[in-house]
């Protein structure tokens, strides 16, 4: 089991209307405070967030109690009076069943606290998280011979591919910046993935490597993942080619 916390700015859209037409860099600049922020507050409690929309975020939450979403959202809403923030909770066996149950809990107004926008509930036990970290293998040599530009449409492709590949996987993936990606897996083998990867990169002349980890956390899954990857390019350098790694933590 797995759980997943949705953040949300709610009536985002019309709040923009108010900035005026020239509210473009305001936006910007606004969005990359309001994500380091979340970013910070959940990571203290070894959660992991990524950005879905820039006005959504989907952490995982493993450990995260009611009390501790109320303490993170009040924080919120101190340095973003302006703003109004909701959290829809949920869990599953996959991290696509624990964003339908949060999704779910939003939609169907399921409070577990009013005052504080929270809908859903927190989970207790038996709770791990599976996260790939998958990276585009030698990505500077992209850059000899394509444009920045085209580097980035190349990343994007990849990156719209492994979305769709994997959501059919019940797993969610994310955009790190780069040419990286996450994806929130539990549920999903080093078998599978090998297949998605190379449906994926079929015909693309570009070949991905797969760290993946395993741990109670969002942040520790995340770590091993990382440090699973890492060995893929360490094997690499002794002469070992070795694509996928699995790291337990």
């Amino acid at each position: 089991m797995i759980q997943l916390t949705i953040i949300r700015i709610e009536g985002y859209g019309p709040w923009t209307l108010t900035l005026g037409y020239d509210r473009e860099a305001q936006l910007q600049m606004l969005q990359a405070r309001i994500y380091h922020d979340v970013q910070r507050l959940f990571s203290e409690k070894d959660c992991l967030v990524y950005f879905n929309r820039f006005d959504e975020y989907f952490a995982i939450t493993n450990g995260l109690s009611l009390k501790d979403h109320v303490a993170i959202q009040s924080e919120l809403a101190g340095l973003y009076k302006d703003l109004k923030m909701s959290m829809a909770i949920g869990s599953g066996k996959t991290a696509l069943a624990a964003s339908m149950a949060a999704y779910s809990a939003r939609k169907d107004g399921k409070y577990a606290d009013e005052q504080a926008r929270i809908f859903g509930s927190a989970a207790n036990d038996d709770l791990s998280a599976q996260v790939m970290h998958i990276d585009v293998d030698s990505s500077t040599k992209l850059s000899g011979r394509l444009s920045p530009y085209e580097v980035t449409a190349l990343v994007m492709k990849v990156y719209s591919g492994l979305a769709e590949e994997f959501l059919k996987k019940d797993a969610l993936t994310f955009f790190l910046g780069g040419d990286n990606f996450m994806v929130i897996s539990n549920g999903v083998t080093g078998e599978q993935a090998d297949g998605v990867i190379k449906k994926v990169t079929a015909g693309l002349d570009v070949k991905l490597n797969c760290g993946i980890g395993i741990g109670r956390t969002g942040r520790r899954a995340a770590e091993a993942a990382t440090k699973a990857l890492d060995t893929i390019r360490d094997l690499r350098d002794e002469g070992k080619i070795q694509t996928i790694y699995e790291i337990r933590c």
